[in-house]
């Protein structure tokens, strides 16, 4: 084993060397280069400080655009098709990255992170990878709600004492379909049926704004909101708290270069700068992160992923399920 373990030394160097190696030339090709055009759709406030910190150490200058997933994607998409390259990094939901990785409009990446990911967040393609994993949690205004009425499990939201205290989401008949996948079908198509009939429930478009709402207090208690805006707020002084139910789901958020980048040098540098040091200062603003290095705000609590793939192929089922069960439901 000694002499295995000796055997073996001057080749991890070697190879971590040349990892060095490839990373210096590319920091150069990069600082050449001089910028980097982000598209995204999470706030910027929550990168900013991942992108001020990439341009102070590699003196890079990150330029970006923020929009919905979907017009990420439409405006990615139109611009390809009009041979117009503008954007070199896409940071946005899974679904919608897979959705640009079945344009062909995605780059095959490498990194050195990717060693580093949790289970199930790096797909076999390496066309984009998971910077964070944004899970669906319970949140409730703290004058609104008292602790010891917060629900243990999805079923408590029957209880007549949250009629006319709930709201959703508009859009995520992505997380239903996949709550519907682990919960069991019919069983859960039955247990939303009774809260909406039994309780009503708002329906509001917008994590952001959800939760806003639910600090507000105009909103009592919201089904799903991301896991990182409840603390956030908190944190400011707001009147929210939250739990996570299982199941937990998690959407997938990823970085993905484009195959035809303007600046291939700087997008690969800071998709690498996402999936490694940018990842303790994602978690710092309560972002779960996809490295096992650094520590989850959500500690060890089991997550059910949204499969990107799935969620495409079956986003048309699971939105009639979502709007005829919950979201045009009358309560």
């Amino acid at each position: 084993m000694v002499r295995f373990a000796r055997a073996a030394l001057p080749a991890l160097m070697c190879s971590a060397f040349a990892v060095h190696a490839q990373n210096a030339a590319q920091a150069d090709c990069a600082k050449k280069e001089g910028e980097v055009m982000v598209y995204h759709s999470t706030q910027l406030e929550d990168l900013k400080p991942l992108f001020d910190a990439f341009t102070k150490k590699y003196g890079v200058k990150v330029t970006d655009w923020r929009s919905s997933s979907e017009n990420v994607v439409q405006r990615t998409i139109s611009e390809a098709r009009a041979n117009k390259n503008t954007a070199d990094l896409i940071e946005n939901n899974s679904p919608e990255q897979e959705a640009l990785r079945r344009e062909k409009l995605l780059k095959k990446m490498d990194s050195p992170h990717f060693a580093d990911m949790r289970p199930g967040t790096l797909p076999a393609h390496h066309e984009y990878a998971t910077s964070t994993m944004d899970v669906f949690v319970q949140a409730y205004n703290t004058d609104k709600v008292k602790r010891e009425e917060v629900p243990k499990s999805f079923e408590d939201f029957t209880d007549p004492k949250w009629k006319g205290r709930l709201g959703i989401e508009a859009e995520d008949q992505p997380w239903f379909g996949t709550f519907l996948k682990h919960y069991g079908q019919d069983k859960g198509l039955k247990l939303f049926r009774d809260i909406v009939e039994k309780n009503g429930i708002s329906v509001r478009k917008g994590h952001t704004l959800l939760a806003n709402l639910v600090n507000s207090g105009e909103v009592p208690m919201a089904l799903t909101v991301y896991n990182y805006k409840p603390p956030q707020l908190k944190a400011k002084g707001g009147h929210i708290d939250w739990v996570v139910l299982q199941p937990a789901i998690a959407q997938l958020h990823g970085v993905a270069v484009l195959a035809k980048a303007p600046h291939p040098c700087s997008a690969a540098l800071l998709f690498d700068f996402f999936l490694g040091e940018g990842q303790p200062i994602l978690a710092e603003r309560d972002f779960v992160p996809s490295s096992s290095k650094v520590k989850s705000p959500l500690g060890d609590t089991p997550i059910k992923f949204i499969d990107p793939g799935e969620a495409l192929d079956k986003q048309d089922q699971w939105l009639k399920l979502y709007q005829d069960t919950v979201v045009k439901r009358k309560g």
